[in-house]
């Protein structure tokens, strides 16, 4: 290489995309280079240019983008290494903002007609200018995999569609073929389950190793029998296209070992068992959630909530997505939660009579939203139905010292009691279904502040366990009568919009006292403010964030490209988020004493980089609120 390119190499090599560039690509990039000058307060680019004809890459020096009309869109900051207007070059279109000098500031800059030969030529420069946050985040991601690696094994990505796990043929019979042939083939093919299928290959059921000793052998049943008649009816069955971690998600909340793959038309493709998903000593999926059900006592399940916490960690090193990743966490606590409730109801002797069948025990929040973190404390409520003969405030006094006592359980497992009351044994949060739309009516129609605040969290709430139907008639009746109120939107619209992400002008990032970023208020809020805002506009009846942004996405005409970088940064934000509580508890910190701060200066190059980009996209979500409600 030529003197130039090797003092060049070192630059490239400490910045995203370029430091993954084939070293061919990189060398015929820096042939094609010019590095200009830009004194203090000189624009660079600019709308009233035209069609932009370069690609800076600032070698030095800051540069501030702005928009001229439109309040919302506020400056943002680029320093050495980051590179713009890709947008611009691949839309073949003029800039929308004016990138202004705020020091002296020296760029590489590379003509439009070499930008797009470069795209075609590297496949990670494409990479990086179509989908420029998932990239980056994807390159983070793999960092910090590498670096938790070192402490947990390897493991099949969760990520894979069952289609690419499926490894052999399932071994099938018909429903009237005799146990004793069943168990034979069995033993010869050294498997521990057979599929009973009908002419079609359309399964009817599935008989296992496990259900041989209570179903045959300890039951009497001659093993003369048709297989049909100890079978396992209507197994659970996921389409080929599914992912791993779904499937390992119904293992988990039913405490399967199997699942069956089937086509569309229902027709077999194949059999999936916990091994085929993970490695039982080094995950344990189905093991800890079987566990979590049949604890006995408040002590066992103290002890396994710290396995769902190792859990959690090894399944970071393993490289699970950040939304599946909280969405485990999630379950796992709903296991552990559940079967808190189901101990101290029976043993308030209340798991019969009139009110067991009555009463829905909710979850709000980020438990609402299936969005738990490691640090994550009690919001939850009580719906119930009042029986004939009662009142309210009768069900309300036996129920109130059961939520007690379960509260207080939760807090003992790892979920300390909510600091502003938001829980079950709050006799505000304990309420008929005529109750609570009385209380929701009166948010809506009144829109106060604490108003606002409440529906921030009270919106999210979800069925945990008890009579679901109670929420799913609570809930279909919240989003037609949110939907109706544009008024109350329009006041959500503009009470979210005062949490600003923490870009500044002066610095990148705007820092507290202590020099740090709260990742969840000023970080996961507003993303998570502007899809329930977007979903109750929609009718959508979904709590997840994500899921509120897509389906909202098709129904308010948003560009799936648009939505997509939104929910990129977001998991982004959530995943320094988890990566943090992990790294607090590894250093003994404890889960009451777990935050979301995070100095950014202690980040690396690459993750500062992404985290600005994460917070431009909430600001641009933010933008299309405001849009939205004409604010």
């Amino acid at each position: 290489m030529s003197a130039l390119h090797n003092s060049l190499l070192p630059f490239f090599a400490a910045h995203a995309p370029f430091d993954r560039f084939e070293r061919s690509h990189l060398e015929w990039l820096v042939d094609r280079l010019a590095l200009n000058y830009y004194a203090r307060g000189e624009v660079l680019a600019e709308p009233s240019q035209g069609q932009a004809q370069r690609f800076f890459i600032i070698k030095q020096g800051c540069v501030q983008g702005g928009r001229q009309d439109a309040a919302q869109e506020a400056v943002i900051e680029l320093h050495e290494g980051e590179t713009f207007p890709v947008g611009a070059l691949l839309a073949r279109r003029a800039v929308t903002s004016t990138y202004r000098a705020v020091e002296d500031v020296f760029c590489f800059e590379l003509s439009a007609q070499d930008f797009r030969e470069l795209l075609d030529m590297s496949a990670v420069f494409k990479d990086f200018c179509t989908r420029r946050i998932a990239a980056l985040f994807e390159q983070s991601s793999q960092a910090m995999q590498a670096q938790l690696a070192q402490t947990a094994t390897e493991q099949q990505s969760l990520s894979s569609s069952l289609a690419d796990i499926l490894r052999r043929a399932p071994v099938t019979c018909a429903p009237e073929t005799p146990l004793r042939e069943v168990l034979t083939t069995m033993r010869e093919l050294h498997v521990g389950s057979m599929i009973i299928v009908d002419g079609g290959n359309r399964p009817l059921g599935i008989f296992t190793l496990h259900d041989l000793l209570g179903r045959v052998v300890l039951s009497g049943v001659s093993i003369e029998q048709p297989i049909s008649a100890v079978m396992s009816r209507d197994p659970v069955s996921l389409p080929p296209t599914a992912l791993a971690y779904e499937a390992a998600m119904v293992m988990a909340r039913a405490g399967f070992r199997h699942v069956l793959v089937t086509e569309p038309d229902g027709v077999l493709r194949g059999i999936l068992s916990e091994r085929d998903l993970f490695s039982l000593q080094r995950v344990g999926l189905r093991q800890l959630s079987g566990a979590l059900r049949q604890a006995d006592n408040i002590e066992v399940l103290v002890a396994l909530s710290k396995d769902i916490r190792a859990l959690t960690r090894n399944m970071m090193a393993q490289g699970v997505a950040a939304d599946q990743l909280t969405l485990f966490l999630s379950t796992l606590n709903d296991l552990l939660a559940e079967r808190v409730i189901a101990l101290e109801t029976a043993a308030a002797g209340l798991d019969q009579g009139p009110l067991s069948e009555g009463v829905c025990w909710l979850v709000m929040g980020s438990g609402g939203r299936l969005e738990q973190t490691l640090n994550t404390d009690q919001d939850n409520a009580l719906l119930f139905k009042v029986p004939e003969g009662m009142t309210a405030d009768d069900v309300r006094a036996q129920l109130l010292p059961l939520a007690t006592r379960v509260n207080h359980a939760l807090a003992r497992c790892g979920f300390p009691l909510c600091k502003g009351e938001i829980m079950a044994s709050n006799p505000q949060w304990c309420l008929s279904m005529q109750e609570w739309k009385q209380i929701f009516s009166k948010w809506i129609m009144h829109g106060t502040p604490e108003a606002l605040l409440h529906a921030s969290i009270f919106f999210d709430f979800r069925a945990l366990c008890g009579s679901r139907i109670l929420a799913e008639d609570l809930r279909g009746w919240l989003v037609r009568v949110a939907a109706d109120n544009s008024r109350f939107l329009h006041q959500m619209a503009e009470n979210a919009l005062h949490n600003r992400p923490p870009l500044g002008v002066v610095r990148d990032f705007v820092v507290g006292k202590k020099r740090t970023i709260d990742l969840k208020v000023n970080g996961i809020t507003p993303f998570v403010d502007a899809a329930r805002i977007f979903g109750l506009a929609a009718g959508i009846s979904q709590t997840s964030t994500i899921q509120r942004l897509r389906l909202s996405g098709e129904k308010l005409k948003i560009h799936a490209s648009e939505i997509q970088a939104w929910i990129d940064a977001l998991l982004f934000i959530q995943m320094l988020r988890l990566r943090r509580h992990h790294e607090s508890i590894e250093h003994g910190i404890g889960l009451e004493e777990l935050d979301n701060q995070i100095d950014p200066d202690t980040l690396n190059e690459l993750d500062r980089r992404i985290l600005k980009e994460a917070f431009r996209q909430a600001r641009k979500l933010q933008a299309r609120l405001a849009l939205e409600y004409h604010l």
